[in-house]
C-alpha cells in the first residue's frame, strides 16, 4: 500500500503549481477524510500494537515498523469521536510532523487525488471553533459530489503532545532585546493552532503578529500596501508562511511575491510541519530565505533574531 505514495522527486513537480495530493480514507462509516500526501511517509496494514502505559487516551499503543517504535494515535478518538475499533480494514498512516514520527489508526484507505489549492476551502463558520478540520473540499465519485474533510493535524498533535512556547534562557541576544518591541511579522497559516503557537512565542519579545489564513490573503495585503506606496520592508520584518494552505499555498505565494518587483525583496521564511531534505530543496526551488520545521520556539526566535540583526545593519 505504501506504493500509493509518490516519491519525493515526483512530489516536487507540484511545487509552484499551487497543487496538492490528498490521501482519502475513512474513520469507519461513509464520510471521507484526508491528509496531505506531503506529510505521509507510508501507509501499512495495522500491525500488532504494544501497550503504552499512562499514555494519552487517544494513544492506541506502539507499533514496531522495521525496528522503529512508533506511537499510534486513534484518529477518530483524537478528533472527538467515539474511538475506532480495529478490524480487517484498519490501516496505519505513518506521518512526520515537527521532526516526530507517529502513526494514525484509520479505517479503509481509498486512493490519492490530485487537486489545486483553489479547490480547497475553509471549514464553514457554522462548525464552531472546536472542530478538527483545517479545510474541506469536494470530489466527484460515481457522478455524485462528495464532501472530504481535511484534518487539522496541528491541533490533534498539540492536544496530545505538549508543545512549550517558552523561550530558552540565553537564546535571545540581550543587546538587541529592545529592538524586537513593536516589530511586526506577517504570518500565513490555515491552522489556528499553528498561528497561536507562533504568536504566543514571539509575543514574549514584544513582536506583533499579523495573522492571515492563506497565501492569497497574504498576497492581497502585501500588494495593497505596495499600491498605497508603502515600502513593505518598512511595514513588516518578514513573512512567515506555511507551505500547505487553501486557495494559495506557501510555495505559490513565494513565487508571486518574487515576481512583483515592489515586494520581491521581502524576507520569507517557510514554516511547515514537513521535515527533512524535501523542504530544504523546496526552499531553494521557490526562493524562500529560510526554513523552519514547526513547532520549535527557540529556532523560530533564532531565525527572527538573525533577520533583525541583518536589518539593523542595512
Amino acid at each position: 500500500m505504501s506504493n500509493m505514495l509518490n516519491t519525493v522527486d515526483q512530489r516536487t513537480n507540484l511545487v509552484g503549481e499551487n497543487r496538492l495530493e490528498l490521501l482519502l480514507f475513512h474513520l469507519s462509516g461513509r464520510q471521507l477524510f484526508a491528509l496531505n500526501v506531503f506529510k505521509i511517509k507510508e501507509v501499512v496494514k495495522l500491525p500488532k500494537l504494544s501497550m503504552l502505559p499512562s499514555s494519552h487516551s487517544s494513544i492506541e499503543g506502539v507499533a514496531n515498523i522495521r525496528g522503529d517504535s512508533i506511537p499510534v494515535i486513534n484518529l477518530r478518538s483524537a478528533i472527538g469521536m467515539r474511538p475506532m475499533d480495529a478490524d480487517e480494514e484498519s490501516n496505519l498512516i505513518i506521518t512526520e510532523y515537527n521532526r516526530s514520527v507517529q502513526g494514525f489508526l484509520v479505517g479503509k484507505v481509498e486512493h490519492i487525488v490530485n487537486m489545486t489549492w483553489g479547490e480547497i476551502m475553509e471549514p464553514p463558520g457554522t462548525v464552531g471553533r472546536q472542530h478538527y478540520l483545517t479545510a474541506i473540499t469536494k470530489i466527484m465519485e460515481d457522478d455524485k459530489e462528495v464532501l472530504v474533510e481535511i484534518i487539522d493535524v496541528e491541533k490533534v498533535l498539540a492536544e496530545i503532545i505538549h508543545y512549550k512556547v517558552e523561550i530558552t534562557q540565553g537564546v535571545v541576544d540581550e543587546n538587541i532585546l529592545s529592538e524586537f518591541v513593536g516589530r511586526k511579522i506577517l504570518h500565513a497559516d490555515d491552522s489556528p493552532t499553528a498561528r497561536n503557537q507562533v504568536a504566543s512565542t514571539l509575543a514574549q519579545l514584544g513582536i506583533e503578529i499579523i495573522p492571515v489564513k492563506n497565501g492569497q490573503e497574504a498576497l492581497t495585503l502585501l500588494q495593497g500596501w505596495a499600491d498605497e506606496g508603502k515600502n513593505v520592508k518598512d511595514e513588516i520584518l518578514m513573512l512567515i508562511t506555511d507551505a500547505e494552505m487553501p486557495v494559495m499555498d506557501g510555495y505559490k505565494l513565494t513565487n508571486e511575491i518574487r515576481k512583483d518587483p515592489r515586494i520581491s525583496d521581502l524576507f520569507i521564511v517557510l514554516n511547515t510541519s514537513l521535515s527533512g531534505d524535501f523542504n530544504k530543496a523546496m526552499v531553494q526551488k521557490v526562493g524562500c530565505d529560510d526554513f523552519l520545521s514547526k513547532f520549535q520556539p527557540d529556532l523560530l526566535v533564532e531565525v527572527v533574531q538573525n533577520r533583525l540583526k541583518a536589518k539593523l545593519t542595512e
